[in-house]
């Protein structure tokens, strides 16, 4: 039972140690007039939209923009957690 404790609380300071290192971290994605960057905790920090963008320009490109963005942090984080070993228990 304290072994498990252990693992427990091992988890939550490598997701600490995790969240902290991709705070730093940020990703960046453009496409038809509009930029997101978003940080490695996936908040968004930054949003661009051109001028003279109408409402349906928008609303097509940034659906597209966000997914970009999205998979570029996912990659970032992907990196991130095989520095660190991976999560313990689910390495094959």
């Amino acid at each position: 039972m304290f072994s498990k404790l252990k693992q427990i609380k091992d988890l939550r300071h490598q997701a600490k140690t995790m969240q902290n290192m991709l705070a730093g971290e940020s990703a960046t994605a453009e496409r038809g007039g509009i930029k997101i960057v978003m940080d490695g905790n996936m908040n968004v920090t930054e949003l661009a939209i051109a001028d003279g963008l109408t409402r349906e320009q928008i609303q097509a490109e940034m659906p597209r923009v966000v997914n970009d963005v999205i998979k570029s942090v996912q990659k970032i984080m992907a990196k991130k957690m095989q520095a660190m070993g991976g999560i313990p228990g689910f390495n094959s």
